[in-house]
């Protein structure tokens, strides 16, 4: 049986996580700002599942959190940073107090959160470390530049971990998720303060995509999750759905366009 801490577990992708973890027989360290909120498990999983008050902002609710599992299980096998924030609107239209408070929540805090439980795995010379990122995470566009920033952050972050925790017996993983049947966008997420008129067509355009895309099923992405960690050798990334696949191979192509058109110009003779 593994141990996993789960955060933002109340709700969407968290919440169906937690669900097949237990479903699956591993135990669950729940976590939430408002605990109350998370779901209670299904009859005969409830003595592995631990619910705890976390807010990644908070330092003495990661610390309280990660102790509480030591001592209900003494372990953490799995770590799932799932608790985040959503900012839709143009880079312009976005003070720097509203960055800032996003960036808090899901860089500073996945930051706080992952630095509280890698003592652990580094003492149990093993641990899988999963980032909730987003397909906007690799690529990036209109309507959420500064969202997409946090989670680039977060995905520069996991890229070092993977490698630096390797020699440990620890992995890292970014799952890259497209657009879910969840509360995310109505209620974990903000619309910038400001409105430029000059950039209502690309807000719209991305309003229209996102309305377009037939929103995914989150107890088949958490499925997919759980799968992922029972891996011999978990990949860096996993996108789920296809619009996170589409995503990042237009990206790729893209990319692989500019290095070629680039070839006599970007390296030395």
């Amino acid at each position: 049986m593994r141990i996993w801490l789960v955060t933002g577990a109340s709700r969407g992708l968290g919440s169906a996580l937690v669900g097949a973890v237990l479903a699956r027989g591993d135990a669950v360290v729940a976590t939430a700002r408002v605990p109350e909120q998370i779901a209670a498990a299904a009859p005969g999983y409830e003595e592995r599942l631990l619910r705890c008050r976390l807010d990644v902002t908070d330092p003495d609710t990661v610390r309280a959190s990660v102790a509480a599992a030591i001592e209900r299980f003494g372990r953490i096998d799995v770590l799932v940073n799932n608790a985040g924030r959503g900012l839709f609107g143009a880079v312009e239209e976005t003070s720097v107090g509203e960055a800032k408070t996003l960036f808090e929540t899901n860089v500073f805090g996945v930051l706080s959160v992952t630095n509280a439980v890698l003592p652990v795995m580094r003492a149990q010379r093993s641990g899988h470390v999963l980032m909730m990122s987003s397909m906007g995470g690799f690529a990036s566009g209109a309507g959420f530049g500064v969202y997409a920033a946090s989670k680039f952050a977060v995905e520069g972050l996991a890229e070092a971990l993977r490698e630096e925790l390797a020699q440990l017996g620890i992995t890292v993983t970014i799952v890259e998720p497209g657009v879910f049947e969840t509360e995310f966008a109505s209620v974990s997420s903000a619309q910038a303060g400001r409105c430029i008129d000059d950039y209502h067509q690309a807000s719209d355009t991305l309003a229209d995509q996102v309305d377009d895309e037939p929103a995914g099923d989150p107890a088949w992405a958490a499925s997919q999750i759980v799968a992922v960690t029972a891996r011999a050798n978990p990949p860096l990334r996993v996108p789920l759905g296809s619009d996170a696949v589409a995503r990042i191979r237009g990206k790729l192509t893209t990319v692989a366009a500019e290095l070629a058109d680039l070839a006599g110009t970007a390296t030395s003779a």
